[in-house]
């Protein structure tokens, strides 16, 4: 019997489209500040093929200049797709340089699309006995499925592979045959590529159509059939419907030619495509890589010498001087060939553990002749709470480490740290480590606190790099050239059957510690000089490092809740909801589920019929968004509707979440604060995230009332900066008019709209006032004339002059906006007052639309970024302060603008005064900051 023969056809635009999309709210970003979503998503769907389906023959197919035939018919074609994104038109030479590497044929021919290479190709290989599969997400190919066509639609978001067939297409289309797709995409129409069908006719129309009359061309012969506006409509349009239908028709004639042996999957260039993957930066897809054609780079071309771990003992060769000597061994690591990454495997290095107490002195000794030493932790939990001390690593030296391994008991694990504590409580010996805040919180457990200098590698590399991802083995490949041995490898992937790392063996414990402290010691010495280079070791050294142990102290202090007004908080919220459904139901005339976005789409959109043309999305169902039920909210089921979803995520979000976060131990809530996320420079807030519960409604504002004192002894007391991002863009711009009103302490919105409507002060409107709030904010995020005219309920024109009008009132403002923008076009990035970086790779874009975006951030991220700043500042002078004086309050909470405190009675007032003048003081500008300061039983009421 003869082998079946296999044609893998890739349509090239739909993928890198696709993969592009994929990462949309996450791009993938390099350290050269380069976008590589669209790459690595193409790669990603190329790589799939080649590992699970192992392909015989296969080639990419690209459009290359549109079709000249579909243009000559319909010049409006495809003529409303917005502009490719840059990174898309980045991408594709690079992925043709890909294929090229790879010996994957490049399938394009001027006039034709790859829609119609595809088919071209699809039929010829057919008369040649090939099964062809068409790698897209396209629908429109389900036109050419035969028995030996297939459609090959690449998993996504949770979803598998769908292969169609004749069956598949049939179900799914609702036709006898797949040549009958091409009557139902013309009776439909496609918006994407702006063939126009036949107006009013939808999916279920074209289905009905073609079940009764078989075609475009039976449907037009029986309109009188048809009834009412339907028949007047396929009458009026049938040319339109038959044009259509042309457009929708894919060719098969395109001049191109199927020579199988040009088809065949066949060795890559290697070198080529690796060299291309580094620059890249794909170190995961290129272990894939080599894994698929079984290559392999991590042999060395010699032998490579490599010290095995043992414990250290009293044995002057096998403790003192094995543990001290100055080689790491005695081969040359110039006559090292290593292709690929470097690894534990072929990179010269000496990694010991420490296993006796004569060992332990013998380290510490030299331990403690370091100037700057690299600690890592290893521990039974991510929770710091309930971490145990595995082991620790240390690193002084490229190569070379030790590692102390603990004992389950924790009385003997106690003894142990406590021999270390000399070092760790060291004020000369710098201490790094890659997040150096998880390792201060585990010694805590063991009342060990670092003190000293210290180098947190994370936050090094978030300052240097801030929209790059920061963990460790993302660093050491993308830095170092050297893949990190993998934590997997040694306990199994994330689950209930994930080991702890107390039972691995000793040795690959070793391994795998030293390694990393090793690996960032060495990272430490690299970003080091490019702080330095990229001016931000001032902030380094000024503020993100001294916040690490204020942070520290405040997610190890926690904060105490009520969990009983929680509960009923939640009851009462049960009330709400069920209120809210009934009405919701009585006007929809029916009981559906709620939270289903294709019922209530049908609820609304057809049963209702709230909108002629309601917005769908792109599985075809319609779109309930917040952002489309936003605009509709004249509605009171609509309005009943947001409602509705406020409440549930209010109640599943924090209500009936907050009580299962108290820790057990201390009966506190410890939000865990991330300083390597936000690229304003701003805290992230996690399990939980106290920075986004709702404050604008009342219910939302009622979570805040649940965080109460440790104690009857104690207050709440809260300090929020006020219009600190208005103040700031005054200072930097510099506007005099802007200036004077903060100085003269006016009301900021009151003398704004007294400039901009001609008015005095006291002359001014609460609507008037309400449009210049509306106006102050706005400009700060880049709004336009649309978007306020939506928000204040005012038309375009009346927004248009409002803005224009602000404008002439502030001109240094607008100014200062204006050379943002160019100072951002010149350099690609833009500085905060204490010369954080935001970069804005998109600044000098083709694309409208994403250049916007960046010019939005070039005049927002410097005033976000800013009061950041500031608020950290205020933040490491006040912890100072703290622990100097000896206050028994407690810095608790940092969100956005504002700090929480539980605050002990007797020293409120002394607390008070300090916290407003430390804040208001951090740091000095032309206009004054101005900090308000309340203080309550709870954190609603001190706010």
């Amino acid at each position: 019997m003869a082998t079946e023969k296999r044609l893998f056809l890739l349509d090239a635009f739909a993928l890198i489209f696709r993969g592009y999309y994929a990462f949309i709210k996450n791009p993938r970003i390099n350290s050269k500040g380069m976008d590589v979503s669209a790459i690595m998503g193409f790669t990603n769907s190329l790589f799939e093929i080649l590992r699970k389906d192992k392909p015989e023959y296969l080639a990419v197919c690209f459009d290359k200049g549109g079709s000249d035939l579909r243009n000559d018919m319909f010049p409006e074609y495809k003529s409303n797709r917005q502009e490719t994104p840059e990174a898309i038109k980045i991408a594709v030479p690079i992925i043709q340089q890909m294929l090229k590497a790879m010996d994957i044929p490049i399938i394009e021919v001027a006039g034709y699309e790859a829609d119609d290479l595809i088919g071209t190709l699809a039929k010829k290989a057919e008369k040649e006995g090939f099964k062809t599969y068409m790698v897209t997400p396209d629908k429109d190919f389900a036109q050419l499925v035969s028995e030996n066509i297939f459609m090959y639609r690449p998993a996504r978001m949770g979803n598998g592979i769908e292969i169609w067939g004749i069956p598949e297409v049939q179900e799914k289309f609702e036709v006898e045959k797949p040549e009958q797709v091409i009557d139902y995409l013309g009776m439909m129409g496609d918006a994407v590529d702006n063939i126009p069908g036949l107006p009013g006719v939808g999916d279920k129309t074209a289905k009905k159509f073609l079940k009764a009359y078989g075609s475009m061309e039976g449907l037009l012969a029986n309109t009188a059939d048809l009834k009412g506006k339907m028949k007047e409509k396929v009458e009026a349009n049938a040319e339109l419907g038959l044009l259509s239908k042309k457009l929708a028709t894919i060719l098969l004639d395109c001049p191109i030619d199927f020579e199988a042996e040009k088809f065949y999957v066949s060795k890559p260039n290697a070198e080529e495509v690796t060299e291309l993957f580094k620059e890249l930066e794909f170190r995961r897809l290129q272990t894939t890589f080599e894994t698929i054609y079984g290559l392999s780079s991590t042999q060395p071309a010699v032998p490579v010498a490599k010290k095995t771990s043992k414990p250290a003992t009293k044995n002057k060769e096998e403790g003192q001087f094995s543990l001290f000597g100055g080689d790491i061994n005695t081969t040359d690591t110039k006559n090292t060939i290593v292709t690929g990454y470097k690894t534990a495997e072929n990179t010269p290095h000496f990694y010991q553990f420490i296993g006796t107490p004569f060992a332990r002195k013998l380290f510490l000794e030299k331990l403690l002749q370091q100037n700057s030493v690299c600690f890592d932790t290893e521990t039974t939990s991510l929770n710091t709470f309930e971490a145990e001390l595995v082991g620790i690593a240390f690193s002084w030296e490229a190569h070379k480490g030790y590692y102390i391994p603990f004992p389950e008991d924790q009385n003997e694990a106690q003894n142990i740290i406590e021999e270390l504590r000399p070092f760790f409580e060291d004020e000369r010996i710098e201490k790094i480590a890659h997040n150096i805040k998880y390792d201060n919180k585990v010694l805590n457990n063991y009342n060990i606190r670092v003190k000293g200098p210290m180098f947190d590698t994370m936050l090094a590399h978030y300052l240097i790099n801030p929209d790059m991802r920061h963990n460790m083995d993302v660093l050491a490949e993308t830095y170092l050239n050297y893949q990190p041995i993998s934590i997997e490898s040694l306990i199994g992937k994330k689950g209930k059957n994930q080991k702890s790392f107390r039972s691995v063996e000793l040795s690959q414990q070793t391994e795998y510690a030293v390694e990393d402290a090793d690996v960032t010691f060495q990272l430490k010495q690299l970003f080091e000089q490019q702080l330095v280079e990229t001016d931000t070791k001032k902030l380094f050294d000024e503020i993100e490092m001294p916040l690490v142990p204020v942070l520290t102290a405040m997610e190890l202090e926690g904060i105490n809740i009520n969990i009983e007004f929680l509960n009923e908080l939640s009851n009462n919220l049960t009330t709400d909801i069920k209120h809210l459904e009934k009405n919701i139901f009585n006007q929809a005339g029916k009981e559906f589920n709620l939270a289903s976005p294709r019922q209530l789409g049908v609820v609304l959109f057809e049963d209702l019929k709230l909108v002629d043309k309601p917005k769908k999305t792109k599985t075809g169902q319609y779109s309930t968004s917040e952002e489309v039920l936003s605009k509709l909210n004249e509605h009171k089921i609509i309005q009943d509707v947001l409602n509705w979803r406020g409440l549930i995520k209010l109640q599943n979000t924090y209500v009936d979440a907050l009580p299962n976060q108290v820790n057990q131990d201390t009966k506190r809530i410890h939000t865990d604060y991330h300083q390597a996320v936000a690229a304003t420079g701003r805290l992230s807030s996690n399990n939980p995230n106290l920075q986004n519960i709702p404050i604008r409604t009342e219910r939302g504002r009622q979570v805040r009332k649940a965080f109460v004192p440790k104690d009857e002894n104690h207050i709440l007391l809260a300090a929020d900066y006020s219009q600190i991002e208005l103040r700031i863009i005054a200072a930097l711009s510099k506007d005099q008019n802007m200036i004077d009103s903060f100085v003269n302490k006016e009301d900021i919105h009151t003398a704004t709209a007294a400039k901009v409507f001609g008015v005095s002060q006291a002359e001014v409107t609460r609507e008037q006032r309400g449009n210049a709030k509306a106006v102050n904010f706005g400009i700060i995020y880049g709004q336009g004339a649309f978007t306020l005219a939506q928000q204040q309920g005012i038309s375009r024109k009346e927004a248009k002059e409002l803005i224009d009008n602000y404008y002439k009132t502030y001109p240094d403002l607008k100014a200062y906006m204006a050379n943002q923008v160019d100072f951002a076009r010149d350099n690609g990035y833009v500085e905060t007052i204490s010369q954080r970086r935001r970069y804005l790779k998109n600044i000098n874009s083709q694309n409208a639309i994403v250049r916007a975006g960046d010019e939005r951030n070039a005049v927002n991220a410097p005033i976000q970024g800013s009061a950041a700043d500031i608020i950290k500042l205020a933040m490491i002078n006040i912890h100072a302060i703290l622990e100097k004086e000896n206050y028994q309050s407690k810095m608790l909470l940092q969100v956005h603008d504002e700090l929480v405190f539980d605050v002990l009675k007797e020293e409120e007032t002394q607390l008070r005064k300090m916290v407003k003048e430390e804040m208001e003081n951090a740091f000095k500008m032309t206009v004054p900051l101005d900090v308000e300061v309340g203080v309550g039983q709870n954190w609603l009421e001190a706010h």
